[in-house]
C-alpha cells in the first residue's frame, strides 16, 4: 500500500455556493463526514488531514513572496486528507466518490513520495 494526498480544490465562487448558507454547509459536511467515516472503515484513511485558511504567501526564488497561496490559479485549495491505497488508480477511484465534486470542485491526487534520510 502506498500514501497518497487528496487536495481538495474549488474555485470561490463555487465554494461560496456550496457552503453559502448554514444549511448548505452542514449539509455538505455531513455528506463529507460520511465519506470519510467509510474510507476509515475500508483502511483507507491514514489522515483526515484539515481545511486551510484562505490566508497564506507564495515564497519563490531569491525571496520574493507574494500574498495568497494560489495567485496563479482560479481554484482555491480547501484542504486536505491522507489516504492509503494500493495504487494511483485505485486512489483515484476513491477520490472519485467524493461528494464535494460538484460544480467547479475537484480533487487532485498525488502520490507522497519516500524520501530516506
Amino acid at each position: 500500500m502506498a500514501n497518497f494526498i487528496f487536495l481538495y480544490r474549488a474555485t470561490p465562487e463555487d465554494n461560496q455556493r456550496e457552503m453559502g448558507t448554514p444549511e448548505a454547509a452542514q449539509a455538505n459536511m455531513q455528506a463529507f463526514a460520511a465519506w470519510m467515516a467509510e474510507l476509515e472503515t475500508k483502511g483507507h484513511l491514514v489522515d483526515p488531514g484539515q481545511p486551510l485558511d484562505r490566508a497564506g504567501r507564495v515564497v519563490k526564488g531569491k525571496g520574493l513572496v507574494t500574498d495568497g497561496p494560489f495567485t496563479e490559479l482560479k481554484d482555491i485549495v480547501l484542504g486536505f486528507s491522507l489516504i492509503r491505497a494500493e495504487s494511483l488508480e485505485q486512489a483515484s477511484e476513491l477520490a472519485a466518490s467524493c461528494p464535494m465534486l460538484q460544480g467547479e470542485t475537484s480533487v487532485e491526487v498525488r502520490p507522497i513520495a519516500q524520501m530516506d534520510f
